[in-house]
């Protein structure tokens, strides 16, 4: 959704009044039932704020879109001559409208300006490409949680830029720093800016006091947490890692999964796993999954409204999952994990990224089996062959930026302090028992950054 405020009054200054009018919102949202109430919410929020600041000559204008994502252009070309700035938000981000307006109010809305929260990594990694491996702390990129904003001549140049050197990335992997990295440009364009009044704190943190925008403090739930029985969970394993893997798995999170089996290319009566007559391949496993959601929809196993499946080194949270679950309706096709994208802007497709666990409602599993989806070899890579198939029946990949498909060092630790993870991926490098105790082990309502201060105490 896009919330332009236009043509408002103001009781108190005439130049927030002048800045109120040029700013446009942008909801960055997506398409289940949930997100849409969410987006709608914190639309009703941003109205509510506008009209309780001013006496409304004319109707504050809402402009919707149902496109998947807002380019550039579209900023560009809507927007780009009556106003000044674009500031992006995440349905979880709340907004102080006077204090933000107050804000933008002191920089040069003339000139090019990228603001935001800063974050960095503290070493290169894997899902940033290991850019900047040399001095990975030197690239900043924005917290898309504590919205960022920009001024509309960088907003113009940037459309020009993209209508004349259309993007030729093929993965996207990571929107925020990806983000940051075309707007900078190898130093042509600018750097982000950072804004400390854009912040990531509770709202009612004593910290939040001087923030123009804050985030909640709880992971999101909707209800009771969706019962253990209602999750069949099937965990991908080859017989090399029987004794490597799977007892990290025993000793962590399998007593939180009441129905749960290990698919391998060996049937080990100790484990138990089960041989569902797919070799094991290197790489890809997509023979593997769709025998998996074959079975999930047969007498052999429980009737359940949800199916996770996970890698043999997924480190995950069940009781978080089962918390937000709650927000989603089994009876709609929901696919639910880690998005990542391949070719989008060459009209590509996006996919749940598979180690961080992949999450399906029964609903979706019947219509991806019923449109004859297959693999094209079983080693092909699964999750974007699922993403394949879902991109053409239409249906929409739902991310969670608390699944992550890397180890907790992947990620900027300001990022990860605002969180309640819910999964993790990979044992390279790591005790994984002790990361899961750090970041995964807590009841159903953990609270953000529990594993950032655990961590800092046991540094200390």
């Amino acid at each position: 959704s896009v919330v332009p405020a236009m043509a408002l009054i103001l009781p108190c200054s005439p130049k927030v009044i002048d800045y109120l009018r040029e700013i446009v919102f942008v909801i960055q949202s997506q398409s289940s039932s949930f997100h849409v109430r969410q987006a709608d919410r914190q639309r009703a929020d941003l109205l509510k704020q506008a009209h309780s600041l001013t006496e409304v000559r004319n109707q504050l204008s809402i402009t919707p879109t149902n496109t998947p994502a807002l380019t550039v252009c579209f900023l560009s070309h809507s927007f780009g001559k009556n106003s000044s700035w674009i500031v992006f938000l995440e349905e979880e981000t709340s907004v102080r409208m006077t204090k933000l307006v107050q804000v933008l109010a002191t920089f040069d809305k003339n000139k090019e300006w990228f603001l935001g929260k800063p974050l960095h990594d503290e070493e290169s990694t894997i899902i940033h490409h290991y850019a900047f491996a040399e001095n990975p702390s030197i690239f900043k990129y924005p917290d898309f949680a504590a919205a960022w904003a920009l001024s509309i001549p960088l907003v113009v140049r940037l459309a020009n830029k993209v209508r004349d050197e259309p993007l030729k990335s093929d993965f996207t992997i990571d929107l925020k720093h990806e983000v940051a990295l075309y707007i900078w440009d190898n130093g042509k364009g600018p750097h982000l800016t950072a804004v400390p009044e854009l912040c990531t704190e509770p709202e009612d943190s004593p910290q939040a006091l001087y923030c123009a925008t804050t985030l909640g403090s709880e992971l999101p739930m909707c209800g009771e947490a969706v019962n253990k029985e209602d999750i069949f969970v099937a965990v991908k394993t080859c017989r090399k890692f029987h004794s490597e893997r799977v007892p990290v798995i025993k000793k962590t999170w399998e007593k939180d999964a009441i129905f749960l089996e290990y698919y391998s290319d060996h049937a080990d009566p100790s484990i138990p796993t089960i041989n569902l007559g797919v070799p094991n391949t290197e790489r890809g496993h997509c023979g593997k999954t769709f025998a998996i959601l074959q079975r999930f929809l047969s007498s052999d196993v429980p009737n359940t409204k949800w199916l996770l499946i996970v890698d043999d080194d997924t480190l995950i949270s069940i009781p978080r999952l089962r918390v937000l679950l709650s927000c989603y309706d089994p009876s709609e096709p929901v696919c639910l994990g880690e998005r990542y994208g391949y070719g989008l802007s060459q009209g590509g497709y996006s996919y749940i990224t598979g180690g961080g666990g992949m999450v399906f409602s029964r609903e979706a599993v019947v219509r991806l089996l019923n449109s004859g989806c297959k693999c094209y070899s079983n080693d092909a890579p699964d999750d974007m062959v699922l993403g394949m198939c879902l991109n053409a029946l239409g249906l929409p990949v739902t991310h969670s930026p608390l699944f992550h498909q890397a180890r907790p060092e992947d990620y900027a630790r300001a990022f990860l302090a605002h969180q309640v993870p819910i999964s993790f991926h990979k044992h390279w490098n790591i005790d994984p028992v002790a990361v899961f105790n750090k970041w995964l082990r807590d009841d159903l309502r953990a609270k953000p950054s529990d594993g950032l201060n655990r961590s800092a105490k046991t540094e200390l």
